[in-house]
């Protein structure tokens, strides 16, 4: 019988070494894999690349990582609620790719896919299209973007089977079934965890051939960025 669980947040990440680079799925705070990103605050990898669509806030997320100097580089497509991020970009110690939101979403789709690269008309003729390969199809000019491998993907979940089989929840859905595709090796952190043949198949989001590992979060803060509330009459 398969069983892709692990015991812990910290044996899950504990072969993620200096130079790595992750795909990490969540949008802002929402789905993000946050036992697995203290599990490597605390294992303290450093160089690190780093794919997501942002990087979290400066005391939460991935902005740990980032506040403790285990990032190199960040690909991501929004970067605006970091303090720490700003500063360590002008200072010139983290070097940025930022991407169209939609391109980011492709490529990872692409890199889990096996497919090596794509066109798209998204950023042709701004500054993100500069250095690279463009062409013309059916009179529209397009910009060649290539697709995104990590060595690890570190995805949220909300519920999992013991073969990895995937299911999230709503909004927390985001960018982690692109993400979970795009490593070469995914580890899963989940709310709960189900026996085999518990989860309906027709509601699985990420099959378990793309995932590797499972643990079982221990702590979901599950932090809101923005809290807006309407005042009472």
């Amino acid at each position: 019988m398969i069983n892709k669980v692990v015991a812990s947040a910290a044996e899950a990440v504990a072969d993620i070494e200096d130079g790595a680079t992750l795909v990490a799925g969540g949008f802002g705070l929402c789905g993000i894999p946050e036992n697995l990103i203290r599990a490597l605050v605390d294992k303290g990898p450093k160089n690190l690349t780093v794919v997501s669509n942002n990087c979290g806030v400066d005391d939460f997320g991935l902005g740990l990582m980032l506040a403790a100097r285990q990032i190199k580089k960040m690909v991501a497509s929004y970067v605006g609620e970091n303090k720490n991020f700003e500063k360590q970009f002008m200072s010139g110690e983290l070097e940025v790719e930022l991407n169209p939101q939609g391109t980011l979403a492709e490529r990872l789709r692409a890199g889990g896919v096996g497919v090596p690269a794509f066109y798209t008309p998204t950023a042709y003729g701004t500054q993100l299209a500069e250095g690279k390969e463009t062409r013309e199809f059916n009179g529209r000019p397009m910009v060649m973007e290539h697709a995104i491998v990590g060595d690890f993907a570190l995805v949220k979940a909300y519920k999992a089977d013991r073969h990895g089989n995937l299911i999230y929840r709503k909004a927390a859905r985001n960018f982690n079934p692109l993400c979970a595709m795009a490593g070469k090796i995914c580890i899963a952190e989940v709310e709960e965890l189900v026996e085999f043949g518990e989860l309906d198949p027709d509601l699985v989001h990420t099959p378990g051939i793309f995932v590797d590992r499972v643990v079982v979060g221990d702590c979901f803060e599950k932090r809101i960025e923005q809290r807006t509330t309407r005042p009472r009459p």
